[in-house]
């Protein structure tokens, strides 16, 4: 059998697009995916530049449309997928619960959960099997405990860790590992947005000013190495587990 492609979500920019990279030049094809920019285009000409088969493909997973032609797509070409990395996401909206826009809150759980389940649930068939398939979901400590004008992420992750556990299981006899590991503070434009914020919409907002203006923030390449293992090597009696990158 060929070597099958890892697919990343949210690859065009901070942890996903160091992942993608990484995994590329661990060997593996990669397959990117992201809402269409140049920074996805850049992304895929690079990754591809590093192992012929991989390629990126445009696609916003808030859209059930978008999420069904592009798996489509990767399933009609490519007869097994070694692995899944879960990393798109929004923090938006940063906003006290009462009186966040429904429509805000339901996109950042669209995209952060639902259409995990919908990209997952549309290429599984063609996972696992002989070869172990691997699922990594980015988490969040964000997702063992509530931060205020947080409560669409926070809700989102933590319902993202227990889809990790549900998956693990149902999965285990079908030769196909799930994992959700939390990254750390990672400087990325998610935090950059969390910093925009104003701050009488958001308590926290001088704690993480300060992680930035402190140097407190880790790189994403770093990150991207310190998780590399567990992504292409996580074993399935490790699978249905949660980590955090900095006990790896």
């Amino acid at each position: 059998m060929a070597q099958g492609p890892y697919i990343v979500t949210g690859a065009s920019r901070g942890i996903g697009r160091s992942i993608a990279l990484a995994v590329a030049h661990a060997g593996y094809p990669v397959i990117a995916l992201a809402r269409q920019s140049t920074a996805l285009d850049e992304i895929g000409e690079r990754l591809a530049g590093i192992h012929p088969q991989s390629r990126s493909i445009a696609c916003d997973l808030s859209d059930s449309t978008a999420i069904e032609s592009v798996s489509n797509d990767i399933t009609s070409s490519t007869p097994w997928i070694a692995g899944l990395v879960h990393n798109a996401g929004v923090i938006h909206p940063v906003y006290p619960l009462e009186g966040a826009g429904i429509a805000d809150w339901t996109h950042a759980l669209r995209v952060n959960l639902i259409g995990v389940q919908d990209l997952t649930q549309r290429i599984l068939g063609s996972m696992g099997g002989e070869t172990q398939s691997r699922v990594t979901t980015i988490s969040s400590g964000a997702s063992l405990r509530p931060i205020e004008s947080w409560s669409a992420y926070c809700v989102s992750k933590a319902g993202l860790d227990m889809w990790t556990r549900c998956l693990a299981l149902e999965s285990q006899l079908k030769n196909i590992s799930a994992v959700s590991v939390a990254p750390g503070v990672v400087d990325t434009d998610m935090q950059a947005t969390i910093r925009s914020v104003p701050m009488e919409n958001f308590p926290s907002h001088a704690d993480f000013v300060a992680l930035h203006t402190g140097g407190h923030l880790t790189n994403s390449d770093d990150v991207a190495q310190q998780l590399l293992p567990l992504v292409l090597e996580q074993t399935m009696q490790q699978s249905g587990q949660r980590y955090d990158v900095r006990d790896l």
